[in-house]
């Protein structure tokens, strides 16, 4: 019999993983205009591994939330509509993280996240997951799991 995933331990290394990243001395010019978080205007919706949709899920279930409804704009459904801001900021993806909006500075190089993505694929594999999934679904599926 197969052990069934813990998601605590995941969790708590994805927040690991965050907090290496955010340490890491590299320039970004993150203005906070949300562009990103259009995906629709930026052709690009992050792809979250199973571990980081658990993260996310657990921000939005804190923030009261209990579905992922995306926005008829293509907007992150994170975007709060009003003020522009994340509603999940502490718990927001590593795509979010490396800012892969060009009025940021663009995506972080391959090279300066490769060893931070390997270990979020470990992570994924850990818990069962086969492979990162669109922001949306992968997030509506960790919900779905937390029931």
């Amino acid at each position: 019999m197969k052990p069934k995933p813990d998601f605590a331990v995941a969790e708590r290394e994805v927040h690991a993983i965050y907090a290496e990243w955010a340490q890491r001395p590299i320039q970004r010019n993150c203005t906070g205009i949300s562009d990103c978080c259009r995906f629709r205007l930026v052709g690009h919706t992050p792809y979250l591994t199973r571990g980081e949709a658990h993260v996310a899920a657990k921000a939005w279930r804190a923030a009261g939330r209990k579905e992922v409804v995306s926005p008829a704009d293509g907007s992150c459904p994170f975007l709060h509509a009003i003020t522009g801001k994340c509603q999940i900021y502490d718990g927001r993806p590593f795509g979010c993280r490396t800012h892969f909006c060009d009025a940021a500075g663009g995506p972080a190089s391959r090279n300066e996240v490769r060893d931070l993505i390997q270990r979020l694929e470990s992570i994924d594999v850990m818990l069962g997951g086969n492979g990162a999934v669109n922001l949306p679904t992968a997030v509506r599926d960790a919900l779905n799991r937390m029931k």
